[in-house]
């Protein structure tokens, strides 16, 4: 199995759509899930036969399932990837693909008692292949960092790799040009649920829910690859007397 990397530029190529939602409850304890959907109505755009080509995939684990099967793998590792390991301890994935039903996701999922202790969940798969396969640790060329306060939430993201996002923003350009002629569904989204009420925030396409509880902001998919910054984000919540 070849490695799979959550924020490929392949998901763009065959059209994606990508959703991450975070719930933050009052005492800061919360949840992220991020779902990736293959759009299979653009893949069948681009001539690429499905049942031919894929094989039935429907797989649940948690992270440290992986740890604990592939122990023998794992104790090969230097000390820093053996503790990046356990990092995503806790992270669930969801690997579902359906030729016959054309469906193809992933679904990636945590808990946190404080979201500052997050992971970068959208390398967990990545790094679970990479234990189950014995390949070197890929990691992604950003990371996203959440704090919460109580009032204000930050979403910040950093290019720590510039050479490899510079790599694959170049075949991004080129991937673009040649499928400009398709009509393929690419979305980002955010959808942030809160403790409390929302008094600002930073980007002005946020939509607020009724109760102004929560948000909905959407992008791009393609401006979120060659920009990734865009998605940074703060929030502030309103202040009970």
């Amino acid at each position: 199995m070849k490695i799979i990397k959550a924020f490929l530029l392949l998901l763009l190529a065959t059209s994606c759509q990508i959703t991450e939602t975070i719930k933050i409850n009052p005492d800061g304890s919360g949840s992220i899930e991020v779902f990736q959907l293959r759009d299979e109505n653009s893949y069948m755009q681009l001539g690429r036969p499905l049942s031919s080509s894929e094989k039935f995939i429907d797989t649940l684990f948690v992270f440290q399932d992986y740890i604990t099967k592939y122990k023998e793998t794992f104790v090969k590792f230097n000390k820093s990837d053996q503790e990046l390991f356990q990092e995503h301890a806790n992270v669930k994935m969801h690997v579902k693909l359906d030729p016959i039903q054309m469906e193809n996701f992933n679904v990636i999922s945590s808990d946190f008692k404080k979201i500052e202790e997050l992971p970068n969940v959208y390398e967990s798969l990545s790094l679970a292949n990479s234990l189950k396969e014995n390949y070197p640790v890929s990691k992604e060329f950003f990371k996203i960092k959440y704090t919460f306060d109580g009032f204000t939430f930050k979403r910040n993201l950093v290019i720590v790799d510039q050479q490899e996002f510079d790599k694959n923003k170049k075949m991004l350009e080129e991937r673009k040009k040649a499928y400009a002629k398709y009509k393929l569904v690419q979305s980002y989204t955010l959808k942030y649920h809160f403790p409390g009420k929302i008094k600002s925030v930073s980007n002005e396409k946020a939509i607020l829910s009724p109760d102004k509880k929560s948000l909905t902001l959407e992008f791009q998919l393609s401006d979120c690859l060659q920009n990734p910054e865009i998605t940074n984000l703060e929030v502030v919540l309103e202040q009970s007397n």
